[in-house]
């Protein structure tokens, strides 16, 4: 891998916005990051492109995957239509790989919820994964709470997703221990800068997009009840082992760019 400071620096770098490049608030970010086999993925990821790594956690050889849900706030292409706004819950379904090409860490994206009939439109121009779904989200952010122990300004008192579609029914509960995350260069390269996302569109064909945001004030949570039929009927965790992520990171508000249009790779 290239030396992980200079490769963060480089992706902290914004790029000249094209115009359909897309803005949003991302309020109530989770990361919930597992770790699991790797020959438990390899049958969803062309294997030929993507390398998948493992990391020497509790003395196993373990890959990493997250599910990270959030609600858009005042989504937009900022250029083309910055008064076009939308608001709506997401949760994208991700396996941390490495690009064969490059060496470079980026994801490979299972798909993604959208509690949004902008879905429609992503399917049919771009063959995205995206898939309409029904969301309950009860987040409550106390910015008092925990200022004095933690040094920060607030945490979640509640944090609660609840997901039902045809392709993935999921339920989140978290606790926020107000307590800060500090991660290295080569753990944000992995866990939160891995810029360049590819899938396999509903075409059959690999796609691939890229986003940009600043260094994501974390910190960590608890799980209370975590559960997502994607990873089921995938053959890829259990009920139990869906309780007990590797780590969960949360953070109140994050902005991200995200370079449009998404094209074959």
């Amino acid at each position: 891998m290239p030396q992980s400071n200079n490769l963060l620096t480089q992706r902290l770098q914004k790029r000249k916005p094209g115009w359909l490049d897309i803005r949003s608030d991302l309020r109530h970010f989770a990361l919930i990051n597992y770790a699991v086999l790797p020959e438990r993925l390899a049958p969803h990821i062309p294997t030929d492109r993507f390398e998948i790594p493992t990391y020497d956690i509790n003395g196993r050889q373990l890959a990493l995957l997250s599910v990270v849900p959030f609600v858009d706030d005042d989504f937009c292409f900022y250029r083309l239509l910055p008064w076009f706004k939308f608001r709506f819950p997401q949760t994208n379904f991700r396996v941390y790989v490495i690009d064969r090409a490059t060496g470079e860490p980026v994801v490979w994206f299972f798909g993604t919820t959208l509690g949004s009939r902008l879905v429609a439109l992503a399917r049919g121009l771009w063959k995205i994964p995206w898939h309409r779904a029904q969301y309950e989200v009860d987040c409550v952010f106390d910015e008092e709470n925990g200022r004095s122990e933690h040094g920060r300004n607030g945490r979640y008192t509640h944090y609660h997703f609840s997901i039902q579609s045809d392709w993935c029914n999921a339920h989140i509960e978290i606790e926020d221990t107000g307590s800060p995350v500090e991660l290295s260069d080569e753990e944000r390269l992995v866990l939160t800068h891995p810029v360049d996302g590819y899938f396999y569109r509903l075409d059959g064909r690999v796609g691939g997009y890229s986003i940009w945001h600043n260094i994501i004030p974390l910190t960590s949570g608890k799980p209370r009840n975590l559960y997502f039929s994607l990873f089921e009927d995938l053959a890829i965790m259990s009920r139990d082992e869906m309780q007990q992520p590797h780590s969960i990171f949360l953070c109140p508000s994050i902005s991200f760019d995200i370079y449009m249009p998404p094209k074959p790779k």
